[in-house]
């Protein structure tokens, strides 16, 4: 089992800052923020598949229903994604998180139980071409030839359809809304030209434990909150 991807493969993915709301007056494309793992599907072309989590995490073994999907792609190609789990009508991370089990027997029996799909929404490798030196609306364009068997994240470069994606997709488990900036190739790493859109809420709440980012005590990664 590899280790790292590929050395072809542009890594860690790119990510998105949160701003207030989204940008409009043309030049950007609009798609939901799905609820899941993020997700890059490698072949790497010595018929090893691999299924990275954004901190470089092997997750194939935790979600091995995704695995004939994995065999769509041909030798050398890499797609990006997210990794999400929907019941009753509604993505739900809970399920999700429920999937990292260290004892195999289980693994197994979650994915019969509850299976993830992969939803792909970039296209970074193609049969050892570098698809991610492209813009992003050529890189949507080709992986929408190539893509077939795979889901797609849907896409639009209207500001009023990502909009109303904000407003009517909370209720089936969506994140927010993603917007890309045209024309900019894939930056590994970088939140250059990518923002996301979360929907506002409040709620009183109890810090009950703190993480940290990497590399110091300054800036917070993540808080344990209990709700009253």
């Amino acid at each position: 089992m590899a280790d790292a991807p590929g050395p072809n493969v542009p890594f860690p993915p790119m990510e998105a800052e949160l701003v207030s709301e989204l940008p409009a007056g043309g030049g950007w494309r609009y798609e939901p923020k799905w609820d899941g793992f993020r997700g890059v599907l490698e072949n790497d072309g010595g018929g090893e598949l691999a299924l990275w989590s954004r901190n470089g995490r092997p997750l194939l073994r935790y979600f091995p229903e995704l695995r004939p999907l994995g065999e769509l792609l041909p030798p050398q190609s890499a797609l990006d994604g997210e990794i999400v789990i929907a019941r009753d009508g509604a993505l739900d991370f809970d399920a999700m998180q429920m999937r990292l089990h260290p004892a195999e027997s289980r693994v197994r029996k979650l994915a019969g139980e509850i299976p993830a799909t992969f939803v792909a929404f970039d296209l970074l490798l193609w049969k050892g071409k570098p698809v991610h030196e492209r813009p992003i609306e050529k890189r949507r364009a080709e992986l929408e030839k190539v893509g077939e068997g795979f889901e797609l994240s849907p896409v639009s470069d209207d500001v009023e359809q990502g909009r109303d994606w904000l407003q009517t997709l909370q209720a089936a488990g969506f994140d927010g809304v993603v917007a890309k900036k045209l024309g900019l190739p894939y930056l590994p790493g970088s939140r250059d030209g990518v923002v996301k859109v979360k929907p506002h809420k409040t709620a009183d709440c109890v810090v009950a434990g703190i993480r940290w980012k990497k590399g110091g005590r300054e800036t917070i990664a993540t808080l344990l909150l209990g709700l009253y």
